[in-house]
């Protein structure tokens, strides 16, 4: 099967103790440009905001490294 294009938008919060954590699940994008004008949407909402996108194998568990095409505040590392 051919890779797929991932494109992935994801927001993060800041817990009681301080820790970021996931706002809400990942969402996922057929275009870049509507990931990345959403990801802006939300960045004054959230402690941080992150749009990726990556090509992947998912059948397989292929996935290559993943491109930011928006950051905003704090996220954490990625994989």
């Amino acid at each position: 099967m051919d890779p797929v294009r991932l494109i992935v938008v994801m927001a993060f919060d800041r817990s009681d103790e301080g820790e970021l954590s996931p706002a809400f699940e990942a969402m996922q994008f057929e275009v870049e440009d509507r990931a990345i004008r959403t990801a802006k949407d939300m960045a004054g909402k959230h402690a941080g905001v992150i749009a990726w996108a990556r090509e992947a194998q998912p059948d397989v568990g292929e996935y290559g490294p993943p491109t930011v095409l928006f950051q905003s505040g704090e996220v954490p590392e990625m994989e």
